[in-house]
């Protein structure tokens, strides 16, 4: 065939040879080998998102790099090459196959990744283990509502500033990367029910 096929890249196994094609440093067509260093890692986007499952491989990358295949030794595609560790030996990533093929079918279908809204600014915050058993919480974090935008879903439902988040559905909210999690495409549209505290009482609202 004229074009590359797509692996699974939920088949792969720490140690599994793999090799990156690219141009790093503008070198053209430079390819180099290694290994599945391991799976399922997480690393920051440039605008804050999370973006989970990441392969990290020790097959040499350099700028140039980035957007390149990794290919497994059958030769299918298993990630896009993203980024390094800078003064790192041997730590370097990529986005694993099947979130490539879902953005790319996104982008050609919408032009966009559309995702879930609910119009709040918050962070994470750590609570008191004294908090996390009044409250009976499974983990010590949660989101505090900083921000609400005027007639946002979160509006609507009555959450308002000061709100602690500590759940969306059946996930349970720690973090800001859990509520972007939470905020998929799947969800779009839906009612979900938010659990929440104010003024120390627990509260649920349906958000759609």
């Amino acid at each position: 065939p004229g074009f590359a096929a797509f692996g699974d890249s939920a088949s792969l196994r720490p140690g599994q040879l793999v090799v990156a094609i690219g141009n790093p440093l503008g070198f053209q067509a430079t390819v180099t080998a290694g290994v599945v260093s391991a799976l399922g890692r997480t690393m920051r986007s440039q605008n804050g998102r999370l973006i989970d499952g990441v392969v990290q491989t020790d097959a040499a990358l350099n700028p140039g790099n980035s957007g390149g295949p990794l290919v497994s030794s059958r030769g299918e595609i298993i990630g896009v090459n993203t980024a390094v560790i800078a003064g790192a030996q041997g730590i370097c990533f990529a986005i694993p196959s099947r979130t490539a093929e879902f953005v790319a079918s996104r982008l050609i279908r919408d032009g966009r990744v559309r995702r879930a809204y609910l119009g709040v600014g918050g962070q994470t915050i750590r609570l008191t283990r004294r908090q996390v058993e009044r409250y009976h919480l499974a983990a010590p974090g949660a989101v505090l509502i900083t921000t609400v935008e005027p007639n946002s879903p979160a509006a609507r439902a009555g959450l308002v500033a000061r709100d602690l988040v500590v759940g969306i559905g059946t996930a349970a909210v720690t973090s800001i990367d859990d509520l972007h999690r939470c905020l998929s495409e799947e969800t779009i549209g839906l009612p979900v029910e938010m659990a929440f505290f104010r003024g120390g009482e627990r509260h649920r609202r349906v958000v759609t």
